[in-house]
């Protein structure tokens, strides 16, 4: 959508400068981008109405909270599929309307001869192509473009209430990487493979900004599912031994041996952004976050979920799989510290749990995960 938007700028700006005929191409420009901002907000007020007709369905008890995020989900990506359907029509219409520019069917009226005003956002691009040329792109503001079209710089403005001006943003929140386990402070000599062994973490997060007038601080919570995977070395599988839960030798040749623990947390992080504020046109401070360097040390706590292991061996001639539900011991609380570094979206990320994966061990193992975390606006 936002290539569709930087489409429309274009053409709005080279055809602006061609002669009158008839009808106004701005205010017929002006429609169309209007109808494409109203695609977006219809579907999603509709999308949020029927979000909330799952949030009471799983509140009611009716469905599990995996057959809710599932609904979710599909939800969503219709509602996205019928917003690129309808621009999709909307663009054809533009194509018309550039058309009828070209025979002189459509002139513009007003009286600024230098700028288009248009009520949209895009990102930030270097340049952009139209009809097989390429035009460059410069920024004046946070909230105006310039574009350089025959020589004459064309300013279209965006007057449409920015995000940066939110105290309150949020991020969806995906990390990945791998994860093992610190015996008597260290994770040298491991029973774990290093590179086999992952941990993955998704949920959603909200952003404050601490102070009104400064954008250093952040305070960042929400919720999130952790998927902490172990994979022993040397043909080892976890066997429960009364209250200890300990590694011993298998008696087939395992092909796969993985211990797998999910939870669900909630992260707290003091978030350092070193993203500088911006002034828009009419000289106010606009906060955006998320565009610099970032630093992010903190927290979690959670319960379990559940525990699996998986077992996967060959027994005369047959692949067969064995998936283990149980306890294991291992403990139903979990909470620990993380800290992450990065520039805009992209962290390097490192928890560590506090208390140890089983309850009554004799030695104490506790999860450790490395790896890189995305926050996405």
């Amino acid at each position: 959508m936002r290539n569709f938007t930087l489409y429309l700028a274009v053409a709005a700006c080279l055809l602006a400068s061609k002669l009158s005929a008839q009808e106004s191409f701005e205010a017929k420009a002006r429609a169309t981008a209007d109808k494409i901002e109203n695609i977006t907000k219809d579907e999603k007020a509709a999308l949020k109405v029927e979000l909330e007709v799952v949030n009471k369905e799983l509140e009611a008890g009716t469905i599990t909270k995996i057959q809710a995020d599932a609904k979710k989900m599909l939800l969503a990506e219709t509602h996205s599929k019928n917003i690129e359907t309808k621009i999709s029509q909307a663009q054809e219409e533009l194509k018309n309307l550039v058309q009828q520019k070209v025979d002189g069917k459509i002139a513009e009226t007003g009286n600024r001869k230098n700028s288009v005003e248009f009520n949209w956002k895009w990102r930030e691009k270097d340049s952009v192509t139209f009809e097989g040329k390429k035009y460059k792109v410069t920024y004046k503001t946070t909230d105006s473009i310039y574009i350089d079209v025959k020589g004459m710089k064309k300013a279209i403005v965006n007057k449409r209430r920015d995000r940066t001006e939110r105290r309150t943003t949020s991020q969806f929140v995906f990390a990945a990487g791998v994860n093992n386990i610190v015996t008597n402070g260290s994770a040298n000599n491991s029973d774990y493979r290093y590179w086999g062994s992952h941990f993955y973490e998704w949920g959603f997060t909200s952003n404050t900004r601490l102070f009104k007038n400064d954008n250093l601080l952040h305070l960042k919570y929400g919720l999130s599912v952790m998927y902490n995977n172990l994979r022993p070395t040397n043909n080892r599988l976890f066997v429960v031994n009364g209250d200890q839960t300990n590694l011993e030798t298998s008696s087939v040749n395992l092909k796969e041996s993985r211990f797998r623990n999910v939870y669900v947390t909630a992260p707290v992080h003091l978030e350092f952004d070193f993203t500088k504020a911006k002034k828009n046109a009419e000289g106010k401070t606009l906060f955006r976050t998320h565009e610099s360097v970032r630093f992010g040390i903190g927290g979690y706590a959670g319960f379990r979920v559940k525990s699996k292991q998986i077992l996967k061996y060959s027994d005369d001639g047959h692949d067969e799989t064995l998936k283990e539900k149980n306890g294991f011991n291992a403990n139903d609380f979990i909470y620990g510290l993380s800290t992450y570094i990065g520039y805009k979206e992209t962290s390097l990320y490192l928890k560590y749990d506090l208390n140890p994966l089983f309850k009554d061990n004799a030695v104490k193992q506790n999860n450790i995960s490395l790896g890189v975390r995305f926050d996405l606006n």
